[in-house]
């Protein structure tokens, strides 16, 4: 099955689906070795892992390239972080042609102007996009698309830049009209209750997704009961991997040796796993020149 046909399943299944970030091709795999059913390719996460803010420092097409390594390396959906669309309407279009090319499943953009600024810095003070301007950058994407299956998700920043729930659900309520696949409900709050008042007006109009990185602590029978369709676990392996390799880091530092964290860390054979190495070591019998039952090395070059 296509990976957009895939993700479009999730997106209208009848329970709760989950998605979980990625930032590289090797996160990537981990996230569909643990046996989830699609993964997020988070800007913050993608930005962090290059080492700058996510404020679109990182231009989109290194972004994608990010994003060909990730979807190579899996055989699950990947929802693309698509910030604003890094752009307007046009820039948009070209956007998905360039993720239809590279296999991904779907993008999601969010109403906010480019550059964009993380949601949970300064976000009261973030301007939102103008709605029809929005909507049609949305009709854009969705007239774009080559693979019908191919989904748009459009994220709502209205709790985010402080509005309540009138200009939430009017926003959302354009968003469905212009073409949109589901809407992404963000909030920044320590509970849910932004997002189950939505819900309850919004009911079961559109697929609904959450981000409840902030409200971790709301049990997720309360999302299912809710009606959401699909929650993104946002950006814990990023946070995880950088608790790990800071613990590490000291520990070699403060030891001047590495017998204290080898028992604590994967042997490098495991990297090897992951890589598929193992593939290429087949592959090499089959289509490198054999001598005396092995493969036959090329000398090595002199400079």
């Amino acid at each position: 099955m296509k990976k957009t046909t895939q993700f479009r399943e999730m997106l209208q299944s009848k329970q709760l689906e989950f998605i979980m970030e990625a930032h590289n091709g090797l996160s990537a795999k981990i996230v569909e070795e643990a046996g989830f059913k699609g993964i997020w390719g988070s800007g913050l996460s993608i930005s962090a892992a290059m080492g700058v803010r996510d404020n679109n420092e990182a231009s989109w097409t290194q972004v994608l390239e990010v994003v060909e390594f990730m979807s190579d390396a899996t055989s699950i959906p990947l929802m693309l972080d698509a910030d604003t669309g890094y752009g307007n309407f046009n820039n948009a279009r070209r956007l998905v042609k360039k993720l239809e090319q590279r296999n991904v499943a779907a993008m999601c953009i969010e109403d906010k102007l480019f550059p964009k600024t993380n949601s949970f810095i300064n976000s009261e003070q973030q301007p939102l996009a103008d709605i029809d301007e929005f909507s049609g950058k949305i009709k854009a994407v969705k007239d774009s698309q080559t693979d019908p299956d191919f989904n748009c998700v459009a994220r709502v920043e209205a709790f985010i830049a402080g509005w309540g729930l009138g200009e939430a659900l009017k926003r959302a309520e354009a968003y469905h009209n212009a073409g949109a696949d589901a809407i992404l409900m963000h909030s920044k709050i320590n509970t849910a209750d932004q997002i189950l008042s939505f819900m309850k007006e919004w009911k079961d109009t559109c697929p609904v997704v959450i981000v409840p990185t902030m409200y971790y602590d709301t049990p997720t029978n309360v999302f299912e009961e809710a009606g959401v369709s699909l929650v993104i676990w946002a950006n814990h392996l990023l946070r995880s991997s950088i608790s790990a390799m800071q613990n590490t880091v000291k520990q070699i530092y403060d030891d001047r040796s590495l017998a204290n964290v080898e028992k604590a860390i994967v042997p490098v054979k495991e990297i090897f796993r992951l890589q598929n190495a193992q593939e290429l070591k087949e592959a090499e019998k089959k289509f490198l020149p054999q001598k005396n039952g092995k493969t036959e090395e090329k000398p090595a070059e002199v400079n």
